[in-house]
C-alpha cells in the first residue's frame, strides 16, 4: 500500500467512525462537543477550563459554552480552581460520570457490533493493527501536543488495555 493510499485510506476511516459514533452518541443526549468534553474529563478527572478546551482542539468559547450547558443539566460543576484563582476548574458531578460510563458502554457496544460481522481472524488483525497506530500516534508530536507531559508518558498499550475512545 503506498503512503497516500494509507493516508486517504485512514481519514475515510477516521471520517466513518467519527460519524458513527455521533450517531451512536446521540442516543445519550449529548452533542458531539460534550462528548468530547465528557470522555476527556471522564480519562483526565478535574482540569482547567482552559486545558480541557485545549486537550480537545476547541475554543475557549465552544467549550464555556458546552460547560455551562453541562453544568445547567448537572453533569459537570464549574468553581474557580483552587490552583489558579484567575480560572475555572471543571468536575465531573455523579451523573456525570454515570453519563460517561453510559456514553463509553454505548460506543463499546457500537464496535462490537459493528465488527461482529468479521471472522474472528479479522478482528484479531484489527485490533492489533489498531494497537499498531495507536502506538504510532502516541510516538507523534502532533498527536500528542495537546497533552500535559505526564500524559505523554502513557504506557505501552496491549490487548488488554483501554485506550481513549
Amino acid at each position: 500500500m503506498s503512503e497516500s493510499t494509507a493516508g486517504s485510506l485512514l481519514r475515510e476511516v477516521a471520517r466513518m467512525y467519527t460519524r458513527a459514533q455521533r450517531v451512536v452518541a446521540d442516543c445519550c443526549r449529548t452533542t458531539n462537543t460534550q462528548c468530547h468534553l465528557l470522555t476527556e474529563l471522564g480519562r483526565s478527572g478535574p482540569l482547567p477550563l482552559s486545558e480541557l478546551g485545549t486537550r480537545v482542539s476547541l475554543e475557549k468559547s465552544w467549550v464555556s459554552r458546552a460547560v455551562e450547558a453541562m453544568v445547567a443539566r448537572g453533569l459537570v460543576t464549574k468553581e474557580p480552581n483552587p490552583s489558579d484563582a484567575r480560572s475555572w476548574l471543571v468536575t465531573l458531578t455523579a451523573d456525570g460520570e454515570t453519563t460517561v460510563r453510559e456514553l463509553n458502554r454505548t460506543l463499546d457496544d457500537h464496535a462490537t457490533q459493528m465488527l461482529a460481522s468479521l471472522s474472528p481472524r479479522e478482528r484479531d488483525a484489527v485490533e492489533n493493527s489498531l494497537l499498531t497506530l495507536l502506538k504510532a500516534l502516541r510516538e507523534d508530536p502532533a498527536a500528542m501536543c495537546c497533552l500535559p507531559p505526564q500524559a505523554e508518558a502513557v504506557k505501552e498499550p496491549t490487548r488488554n488495555s483501554k485506550p481513549c475512545c
